[in-house]
């Protein structure tokens, strides 16, 4: 059945106001293996995040977590896992992660598993930012010289959106950059029945 699947938020307790973690939970499915498969996945990665911005650290003086659905329809659920900490110095930091998943299946999905095999998906998607970047005026560190092939990623509707983390491509005034792209304009190179064609069908 194609409907959005029911997220509830929880709260990982702490003994200080200035630490607030909230993390999306999957609720009601069908499949309890399922479900337990994505929770378990979404838990793991904010876990990671959580030990890369120094929760359990002394140094820790500040922490706000939280997160974004980006889409929960036609079986797709894509969302961002969003951690800011501050640990003293001019200013805290933010690590973004996204997570996509099959709801009928609980599959997880990289960047790779969007596109046709022996596709060259990373050279498309790098000429499309590399225009956009251009166009945009975006300010760089250095040279772009393309998206790895791991790049973060969400689905949103009808776009694939790549973005950077601070300081990886850009200073941090630009905060993080994002590249919606529409999936129309990469049709060519989308994998038939993936999710992005699950979502292109319905354009």
């Amino acid at each position: 059945m194609d409907f959005p699947v029911s997220i509830e938020t929880k709260k990982i307790p702490h003994a200080s106001s200035k630490v607030n973690i909230y993390y999306p939970v999957v609720r009601n499915m069908l499949h309890p293996n399922i479900q337990l498969k994505i929770n378990h996945a979404i838990v793991a990665t904010l876990n990671k995040l959580l030990i890369e911005q120094n929760f359990y650290e002394p140094s820790l003086v500040e922490m706000q977590a939280g997160y974004e659905i980006k889409n929960n329809q036609r079986n797709i659920l894509s969302l961002n896992l969003i951690v800011y900490s501050f640990t003293g110095g001019a200013h805290g930091m933010t690590i973004i992660k996204s997570l996509t998943f099959d709801t009928e299946t609980g599959k997880q999905y990289a960047l790779e598993d969007l596109f046709k095999p022996g596709s060259d998906y990373e050279k498309e998607l790098s000429d499309i930012i590399r225009k956009d970047i251009k166009r945009w005026n975006v300010e760089l560190l250095g040279t772009f010289e393309g998206i790895r092939s791991d790049q973060d990623f969400y689905i949103a509707d009808t776009s694939l959106v790549i973005y950077f983390q601070l300081y990886e491509i850009t200073p941090y005034v630009w905060g993080f950059p994002y590249f919606p792209i529409p999936i129309l304009d990469i049709s060519n190179i989308v994998k038939p029945g993936g999710p992005l064609d699950r979502m292109m069908s319905f354009t």
